[in-house]
């Protein structure tokens, strides 16, 4: 095999840098859900405008490095010695599959990592002996949320506040529905379970 440890080792490593940095502003949300970490799920928004770069990196540098897996290797080496036919760990086409596979999965993430967050607890139901529940619906506009997981992100974290009987985000429209008992938690406080996650309350109507 004509490639190189040395050469290899670089493209290897972009890609998987750069497929990690694309999906990692959707990771940390689900990180933060299940480390109790709430406040830390946007920390890597900022890199979500660049997740087209990422992406492309990742293709190139796994392109080149297939590229180089497959290009004809030459009899011998510069000085008339046998090449050594038998590839290193690092130089396998199988190392290279593994790799290529998991960067396609980072890449993937911010498509079915919703799945991983965990299932919402059912509604209190009243008892006969609380105060007469005061049902209210408030629209909140939210900055910051780049995916999927960023608005099941914010979706958990408004479902533990009390007196809250529906949830629904949207990280695509920026917005947050809620349902919930006035009598029990005020708007302000749902609003501060949003703030809590690392997200920024644009509005609230």
């Amino acid at each position: 095999m004509s490639t190189s440890p040395s050469s290899q080792k670089p493209l290897i490593g972009a890609g998987l840098l750069a497929a990690l940095a694309a999906s990692l502003c959707c990771i940390t949300p689900l990180l933060a859900v299940l480390g109790g970490l709430s406040g830390v799920a946007s920390t890597f928004a900022w890199l979500d405008p660049l997740r087209p770069y990422s992406v492309a990196l990742t293709v190139v540098a796994l392109g080149v490095a297939w590229y180089q897996q497959f290009k004809p290797a030459p009899a011998a080496d510069a000085c008339g010695c046998a090449v050594d036919a038998k590839p290193s760990l690092m130089q396998s086409k199988g190392f290279l599959g593994a790799v290529t596979v998991l960067a396609a999965l980072l890449l993937g993430f911010p498509y079915y990592g919703a799945r991983f967050y965990p299932t919402p607890a059912a509604p209190v139901v009243v008892a006969m002996d609380e105060a007469v529940p005061v049902w209210q619906t408030a629209n909140f506009r939210i900055g910051g949320m780049t995916c999927d997981a960023c608005a099941k992100h914010v979706e958990h974290a408004v479902q533990q506040v009390p007196g809250v009987q529906a949830v629904t985000v949207s990280y695509d429209q920026g917005t947050a529905q809620v349902r919930f008992n006035a009598a029990k938690s005020p708007a302000a406080q749902v609003a501060q379970a949003i703030t809590g996650t690392g997200y920024t309350v644009l509005a609230t109507n």
